[in-house]
Parts: C-alpha cells; sequence; structure tokens
C-alpha cells in the first residue's frame, strides 16, 4: 500500500459513519418501527455496528444488527445470521464498497418475501460501475475509478481505518 493511495483516513471514515447515522436519524424521525441494520458479511457487519453505535444517539427505538452471507461472485444462496421477519421493519443493508450492484441486490432479495416498511442500502464507498439497478441510499464517498482498480475499505478489529485504491 502507498500512501498516495489513501483515499479515506480513518477520522475520515468516522466522520462519515457519524453523518451516515445522522441521515438515517433524519428520514426515520417519528418512525417507531425497528431498524435492522444488515451487515455484508464480513467488513459490513463492522460498519453495522460502528453505525449502531452512532444511531443509538439519535433513535430511541429497537436497532437490531444481523449478517448476510453470500458469495459475491455467484450470489445463488443468500444466508442470514439468524431468522429475520422484516415485516413492518425499516431494513438497511450496509456494505463497505458498492461496484456493480450485484451483492446489495443479491442481499435485498430474500427480504421481498416479507412487506418491510421500507429497505434502505448504505455504502461506505460508491464506485460508479452500477451494472444492477441499485443505487445506495446512503453514500460516505463516490468514487470514479477505471475498471483495474479496486477500492479496498480497511478494517483493523472492530473499526474502519481508512480505504484506499488497488491498481490491479
Amino acid at each position: 500500500m502507498i500512501k498516495e493511495n489513501f483515499i479515506l483516513s480513518r477520522e475520515e471514515a468516522n466522520h462519515k459513519l457519524e453523518r451516515m447515522a445522522l441521515q438515517i436519524a433524519e428520514r426515520l424521525k417519528g418512525d417507531n418501527a425497528p431498524v435492522v441494520l444488515i451487515g455484508v458479511a464480513h467488513a459490513g457487519t463492522i460498519i453495522a455496528e460502528k453505525l449502531h453505535a452512532y444511531l443509538q444517539k439519535y433513535i430511541s427505538g429497537t436497532i437490531e444488527i444481523l449478517t448476510v452471507q453470500l458469495n459475491k461472485r455467484a450470489p445463488k444462496e443468500v444466508t442470514f445470521s439468524k431468522d429475520i421477519d422484516a415485516t413492518d421493519k425499516n431494513i438497511i443493508v450496509v456494505d463497505d464498497v458498492t461496484n456493480s450492484g450485484r451483492t446489495l441486490l443479491y442481499a435485498v432479495k430474500p427480504l421481498l418475501s416479507f412487506i418491510p416498511k421500507r429497505i434502505q442500502t448504505l455504502v461506505v464507498i460508491e464506485r460508479m460501475h452500477r451494472h444492477f439497478p441499485v443505487k445506495p441510499d446512503y453514500v460516505g464517498m463516490s468514487v470514479a475509478t477505471p475498471g483495474n482498480e479496486n477500492i479496498v475499505v480497511v478494517i483493523e478489529g472492530q473499526e474502519v481505518t481508512g480505504a484506499y485504491v488497488d491498481r490491479l
């Protein structure tokens, strides 16, 4: 990792996560339905946990965290860390980076067998290579990159410590 490839520091990541938590709280103002943060394993769950901590400052209702597991390249099987009834709940699917939109789309698919109050998506970094009809509702940072670059969100322990551009 070369330092000039970094596009997001720990401080910036925390600021963006807190800002997105405030945006969520503003959109849910007056809505007492439970909130379910569903993190895409592994990084998405850590980000969801961090969001949970920030959201508790602004939302007094129930906030639950689940993990969704899927193969990002071939997402035929999608499983949740525990059974969920998404009916009448505010669902927010959380991931680190969106590229084509495939992961978010397939993570949402099993939730459509319920009647949630709303389903929204949140990513720390949005790339501009959308192939599926998914546009994140909450975005920490949008980055346009060529196809030969990858964005890596760095997770250390339970913290987002930055993000960098990895040239393939």
